[in-house]
């Protein structure tokens, strides 16, 4: 079952079907959730939920008007598998407060599904063009840090994923990725880095997140810069 809520600049059925492109030479057929009549039913009964990406603020808002929110995260639970890039990668963390996007509309809150515990920032870069006086990726995270200085922020490049199984939560992809907390440098971690390890859920399984879906997507379980489950 696939989610297009993100996207804004196309409509859902385009972003569905270059979706179902992707997969269909991996046999796995994808349907839209915009298109089924029952949304709720058809994520009770999901064995996959992709999320694409795009704007998270209309993504969340979009899942939480249609009532999605919890039936995903049981569905996940029971076994079913979560892949999302880019928006998708920020609507499994607890809250989407480490996107990049701009908040085009109101999602009612900023919670989201909290199937995997850290925050994740997606197409994470540290890169300021020549003669650019605004803020640096990582200075807006370090923002986010002095107000809530709990978290831990992934800053997760382009070509890198978190596969999320049995309670383990690894890093794959070819870059450097850096882990951020309240008061610390940033530390960089590579491929094969273990974030946590926790007693895996009753059945379900989170692999990999994304920042844009490459070409063949998903690489085994996902890919990107981004999240899956």
């Amino acid at each position: 079952m696939f989610i297009p809520f993100a996207g804004v600049t196309q409509t859902w059925d385009d972003y569905t079907a270059k979706t179902a492109a992707v997969f269909a030479p991996l046999g796995v057929s994808v349907t839209g959730i915009h298109s089924v009549a029952d949304p709720v039913a058809a994520i009770e009964t999901a064995d996959v939920v992709i999320v694409g990406g795009g704007n998270t603020f209309q993504l969340l808002k979009e899942c939480r008007t249609r009532g999605l929110l919890a039936p995903i995260v049981d569905v996940v639970r029971r076994g079913a598998l979560y892949i999302g890039w880019s928006a998708g990668a920020n609507l499994a963390c607890p809250t989407i407060r480490t996107t990049n996007d701009m908040p085009i509309v109101d999602p009612q809150g900023f919670d989201a599904l909290g199937l995997f515990p850290l925050q994740i920032n997606p197409h994470f870069t540290n890169a300021l063009p020549e003669g650019h006086k605004g803020e640096t990726r990582e200075q807006r995270i370090r923002e986010l840090l002095v107000v809530a200085p709990e978290l831990v922020i992934i800053g997760l490049p382009e070509g890198n994923w978190i596969q999320v199984a049995q309670g383990h939560a690894t890093l794959g992809g070819p870059n450097p990725t850096l882990v951020f907390t309240a008061g610390k440098e940033a530390v960089p971690v590579a491929a094969g880095h273990r974030f946590y390890h926790l007693p895996p859920l009753p059945t379900g399984r989170v692999a990999g997140a994304v920042n844009a879906a490459p070409a063949g997507f998903p690489r085994g379980a996902a890919a990107g810069s981004g999240l899956s489950a």
